[in-house]
């Protein structure tokens, strides 16, 4: 019953790995409204669709689909950790409100172009990531991911098949 399989490619897809810079970091499930915030603003500037995704304590992964001709990741991420980076210094105070991103972010982020051979193992993976984790006992248990979209449209069952 995984519908969702099948590959978007309109421009190209990618996946990501994003991750802060303190691997014991909790800034991303702490501060997941910003993070969410952050993707809309980066998606209203340079558009693009969010296939899937999963945060975690300390870092991300995500499947987006670009425009066709469009292979502009790099200003996509740097406006999500940008924006990100500005919310925290606004939530936390004035010790991070002169924060750069890099001082939250690594610099550098994942990028892997999707195949249409390999989509629905990479949603698969993003999806069962807290499990991996230990941060749950099935992948529907953790808030933080496309999953829930997927269950609520039918695309997947809600079990840990997911």
């Amino acid at each position: 019953m995984n519908d969702y399989r099948a590959n978007r490619v309109a421009g190209h897809s990618y996946f990501f790995t994003v991750r802060l810079s303190g691997r014991d970091s909790t800034l991303l499930t702490d501060h997941i409204a910003a993070f969410g915030e952050a993707i809309r603003q980066a998606r209203s500037r340079k558009p693009f669709h969010v296939d899937a995704w999963v945060a975690l304590p300390d870092h991300a992964h995500a499947i987006w689909t670009l425009p066709p001709g469009d292979h502009d990741c790099a200003t996509r991420w740097r406006a999500v950790k940008i924006a990100f980076s500005k919310s925290l210094g606004k939530s936390l105070g004035k010790s991070r409100a002169g924060a750069a991103p890099d001082t939250i972010w690594e610099p550098h982020y994942r990028q892997h172009p999707v195949g249409s051979d390999e989509y629905a193992g990479l949603v698969d993976y993003i999806h069962h990531n807290p499990l991996r984790h230990g941060l749950c006992g099935a992948p529907q248990e953790w808030p933080w991911s496309s999953l829930h979209r997927f269950i609520a449209a039918g695309m997947v069952a809600g079990s840990n098949s997911a």
